[in-house]
């Protein structure tokens, strides 16, 4: 024991002489490391001591709620530092499937209208009693649209004449099966039986396209306020390849109804591309029924009533001369002018500086009065120019 006691004591001795003898530099930067290591355990046990708190209030029931900052500090970046040009990371991914285009509150109405007509139609066309509703409205991008119908199913591609485009009509297999129960004589409150893996044969194929008739007849109908339009059925698919009537980037109008028939039923939905109702865009960009865009003849007709009732004052001008300043400075009481101008000479009739008609000069009782002798000067500048010169600015504007 005594020795042990000896060899530490050594040992303490030699460590003290060590640390004597090292240079202050050394000895300055191990003082910094310590102090380092230092605050870095105190920041770990502070961030042990809220990770305790927060355990502590999730078992009593409290929720710790992220604060913005927090938030984009998570996904990486803030409001501060978006570039709508340039997007990436985590934007992009969010960003890459959002559809993002003008609200068009007539097409609501339209649908509104195609609903009802819809209504009496198929009671029409079943015999039974049907219920028609919107479910919704949205904006798709076409590649996305087809990717996710429920196979199988019909498509039928149409055509809008007076649009010069095409639109896709998409009946569901379930009410495809319904409608064929419906139509020929099916009981009522009997599960309908599918047989999946086959195509339709050719019998069911018809009876979906009377159906997709009845409902493009209406819908027809449903645009005709806005827009006379012609639906015609262009081919019948059954694979949605080939079906393809648009890019898969390009977005369109993807308009779901649902059809009830008691407990039978189905789905159909109404694609139309934004390319196929852009004829009619300004249209649909109305808040009500009747609203005019640009030009209104209403209103030009009034105002055409009232300028031709606006009364003007017009001037009768014998005779117009320039004379220097000087002479016209010089001018006293009793000087004469002389005017050059015959007594027969035609008198000009002008409202402010436009000159409106001539005639001559002469007396009715004790007035003096102007016999008009010229039709009125029409002036050159009409509305019909205006509007060419408009049409003419827009062909050069565009690309």
């Amino acid at each position: 024991m005594a020795g042990d006691q000896i060899d530490q004591d050594a040992l303490a001795a030699e460590w003290g002489a060590a640390l004597e003898s090292e240079d202050p530099e050394v000895a300055a930067e191990e003082a910094a490391a310590n102090e380092l290591s230092e605050s870095m355990a105190a920041q770990w046990a502070a961030m042990v001591d809220d990770g305790s708190r927060y355990m502590a209030s999730a078992k009593g029931g409290a929720e710790r709620v992220l604060t913005q900052e927090e938030i984009d500090n998570l996904l990486g970046f803030s409001l501060a530092e978006v570039n709508l040009d340039d997007n990436s990371g985590i934007r992009a991914i969010i960003d890459s499937a959002m559809v993002s285009y003008e609200r068009l509150p007539m097409l609501e109405i339209v649908f509104d209208r195609l609903v009802r007509l819809m209504t009496t139609s198929l009671r029409n066309f079943t015999s039974d009693n049907v219920e028609v509703s919107l479910d919704r409205i949205t904006s798709v991008r076409f590649g996305d649209y087809l990717n996710s119908i429920p196979l199988p199913a019909v498509l039928s591609v149409f055509k809008a004449e007076e649009w010069d485009n095409f639109g896709l009509f998409t009946v569901d297999s379930s009410l495809i099966y319904s409608i064929i129960d419906v139509l020929l004589g099916g009981r009522r409150g009997q599960t309908t039986i599918r047989i999946e893996g086959r195509p339709y044969t050719t019998i069911e194929t018809n009876l979906v396209k009377r159906l997709v008739e009845v409902v493009l007849a209406d819908a027809e109908l449903a645009f005709k306020p806005l827009s006379p339009v012609t639906f015609t059925i262009d081919r019948i698919e059954t694979n949605p390849r080939f079906a393809a009537i648009s890019r898969p980037a390009n977005a369109a109008i993807l308009v779901r109804l649902r059809i009830d028939m008691e407990d039978r039923g189905g789905n159909i939905e109404l694609l139309l591309p934004y390319a196929t109702i852009e004829p009619i865009r300004d249209v649909l960009l109305q808040m009500f029924m009747g609203e005019k865009f640009g030009r209104d003849p209403i209103w030009e007709g009034h105002l055409a009533t009232e300028i031709g009732s606006a009364q003007v004052a017009v001037e009768a001008v014998l005779y117009e001369a320039e004379i220097p300043l000087r002479q016209l400075m010089a001018l006293e009481v009793g000087n004469t002018l002389t005017l050059d101008i015959r007594p027969d000479a035609p008198v000009a009739v002008r409202c402010g500086d436009v000159t409106l008609t001539e005639g001559r000069m002469g007396r009715v009782g004790d007035r003096v009065a102007i016999r008009v002798t010229k039709p009125l000067r029409k002036p050159r500048t009409t509305y019909a120019m205006f509007e060419k010169a408009d049409q003419t600015s827009k062909m050069m504007e565009a690309p």
